[in-house]
């Protein structure tokens, strides 16, 4: 079973790299006080989100992270690497679940082969027991596969997302801590769709 998967870490940060210039030009060219407003154009947008949270992790996202997620913002090359790193998710998730249908697709082209082969009842049900038994077992072999894949691409986004410098990031394997990344990436996303507008 093929399960290489889209490299995260670098596909995202290459993907960026062609825009950085010119991103890193913009950024560079707002005035302090454009910074300024700029920084509480997100902080603003961070806590009304927050407000939306479950209260258990409206506590354990504070205002200081929401505060250094706003300031990792501030350059938008940013918001293009987790772009990225949500497009490899994308395909990373289809490819695995291609990689399941298979497992199911072959199964049954076998199950169909036997069938077409004995003609005696009472063997064909035991063999199709057989089988069965066999497919849970594979079909289970495959999920545990998968699932180890699935893990190490968070643990690659969540390498490349503090390597970038985001706040809030860093490799976990705790599931609530894990959560939480998915509430801050979910705002970083929503603040991409949104456009600043320094002069109003």
């Amino acid at each position: 079973m093929d399960t290489e998967l889209p490299s995260t870490s670098a596909s995202a940060l290459a993907a960026c790299n062609a825009n950085n210039n010119a991103q890193t030009q913009d950024y560079t060219q707002l005035t302090p006080e454009l910074m300024q407003r700029k920084l509480y154009f997100l902080v603003d947008q961070l806590k009304q989100m927050h407000a939306q949270l479950p209260e258990n992790y409206q506590i354990r996202i504070s205002y200081e992270l929401l505060t250094e997620l706003a300031n990792s913002l501030l350059n938008d090359t940013i918001f293009e690497i987790v772009k990225g790193l949500m497009e490899i998710q994308n395909v990373t998730e289809k490819h695995l679940l291609t990689l399941r249908k298979q497992v199911e697709t072959d199964f049954e082209l076998e199950m169909q082969e036997w069938r077409s082969k004995i003609t005696d009842p009472e063997e064909l049900s035991h063999i199709e027991q057989l089988m069965q038994v066999k497919h849970t077992k594979k079909m289970r072999e495959t999920d545990m596969k998968l699932i180890a894949l699935l893990d190490q691409k968070v643990k690659d986004q969540q390498s490349t997302l503090n390597k970038a410098g985001i706040a809030g990031f860093y490799v976990t394997d705790n599931p609530r801590e894990i959560k939480i990344q998915m509430f801050l990436l979910d705002f970083i996303i929503r603040l991409s769709r949104m456009k600043f507008e320094p002069h109003k």
